[in-house]
């Protein structure tokens, strides 16, 4: 029992396992303290629906987006940290002696780790998706037909982000894509038209204020 042991926290702070088991700890006390009342779960859900700045703009552009930041990022280090011990104990099970060979096996494990973590959070979030259709939906929805600024050096059907100021002054920075090829640059006003809800980005078209009724 005594050497089961010791090989399994061999497993875990060796290479890659080590490099999720802090991660894993960390993800752990949060959700500990989030269940004591300690911590509030809104930590790291900086405006997630809208992807404002942070995890919330990043896990969007990945297939991530939809649901809580920490609710993704515990999924994926918990996941990438079984993938990697596993990994880990079938290296060890191989008995390589050669320290090159195990540190190309090792960063081996960590890739497919990395990859599995996503499929299987990436699974998870859609899932989770189905039971909160309308909060997801009709958050961005409501974008549509407002205007926006560009805040990257340009818009095309590959990429763009620009950010939105909601009716209560809060700002947001969302994904933005165009069609055409219209100078859309940083500062630049677009309109948005469309939303993508696949891609998990706004469709806009630059925007003439002389056109706005509002003006008129």
């Amino acid at each position: 029992m005594r050497r089961v042991m010791v090989e399994f926290f061999g497993a875990v702070l060796g290479f890659p396992a080590g490099l999720f088991s802090f991660m894993l700890l960390v993800v752990i006390g949060y959700w500990v303290f989030v269940i004591l009342g300690a911590v509030d779960t809104d930590l790291l859900d900086t405006d997630v629906d809208t992807g404002t700045g942070g995890f919330g703009a990043f896990f969007p552009g990945i297939g991530l987006g939809g649901v809580p930041v920490t609710v993704v990022l515990s999924l994926l280090i918990a996941v990438a940290w079984f993938a990697s011990l596993v990994g880990t104990v079938l290296i060890d099970s191989l008995g390589v002696d050669s320290t090159p060979l195990l540190i190309a096996l090792g960063l081996l494990v960590l890739a497919a780790a990395v990859i599995v973590a996503w499929a299987f959070t990436s699974g998870v979030v859609m899932g989770l998706r189905r039971f909160l259709p309308n909060q997801r939906g009709s958050s961005r929805k409501d974008f549509v037909g407002q205007t926006c600024i560009v805040r990257t050096g340009r818009v095309d059907r590959e990429f763009g982000q620009a950010e939105i100021t909601s009716a209560d002054g809060s700002s947001a920075i969302i994904q933005v894509r165009q069609t055409g090829d219209e100078d859309l640059t940083s500062g630049s006003t677009a309109l948005i038209f469309d939303y993508d809800a696949e891609g998990e980005f706004f469709w806009v078209t630059a925007f003439d204020a002389a056109l706005d009724p509002g003006l008129s």
